[in-house]
């Protein structure tokens, strides 16, 4: 396995959806959840084996594990509610990562997923899908819109753990809707849930994650 540097998160960093999505698909099987126990390195051969991810130096990057049930379903919106929200994404006035591959606002050749806030305290956006499209495309759409919901000026938080389901892979350009819930915060752990959907209002996957205050 590689992460491509195209496909950066922090700076220097392999996407966290991105690369979990890279993980789950050399584990096969059914949902896996991944957890990141350092940040993916880019442009690195990374192998997978009884469950644990490292690089060539021995040293542990990831762990895959069986997932059970997802039943992290985030209620959808419309296209124009979703529009709305990604209006008001904070993201061009203060990112932690302006060039993450997902919702950096410096990315034009990025996902460009830029999930804003509805009333209800629940994140939205319209994601456009690209031209190739994998599972770990996503799961990088199911990444950060969660990450989005807790995230707060002065207040970064990296993905620790996520397990995803992808039920279908959009098609390329297909106008789809993502959304976002915060579910509670422990100390410098936020638990999170996020939903694909296409357009046609059916759910592409679901994610469950935890992000790590910085």
């Amino acid at each position: 396995m590689r992460i491509e540097a195209h496909y950066n998160g922090p700076a220097g960093s392999g996407n966290g959806g991105w690369s979990a999505g890279i993980f789950a698909a050399e584990a096969g099987g059914g949902p896996v959840e991944v957890t990141l126990r350092r940040p993916p390195p880019l442009e690195t051969e990374l192998t997978l084996i009884d469950g644990e991810v490292r690089d060539p130096g021995g040293d542990l990057v990831a762990e895959v594990r069986p997932a059970g049930a997802i039943d992290a379903v985030v209620p959808p919106v419309d296209l124009e509610t979703a529009t709305a929200a990604a209006a008001r994404y904070p993201g061009p006035v203060e990112h932690p990562f302006p060039s993450c591959y997902v919702c950096g606002p410096q990315r034009a050749d990025g996902l460009r997923i830029f999930p804003g806030r509805l009333p209800d305290g629940r994140t939205a956006a319209p994601f456009r899908a690209p031209a190739q499209v994998s599972g770990a495309t996503v799961w990088a759409a199911l990444d950060c819109p969660g990450g989005w919901a807790v995230l707060a000026p002065g207040r970064p938080y990296l993905l620790g753990r996520i397990a995803a389901v992808v039920a279908a892979l959009p098609r390329p350009g297909d106008e789809c809707v993502v959304t976002g819930a915060l579910l509670g915060v422990d100390g410098r752990k936020a638990l999170v849930h996020t939903s694909l959907y296409g357009p046609d209002g059916a759910l592409l996957g679901a994610a469950r994650a935890t992000w790590i205050a910085r």
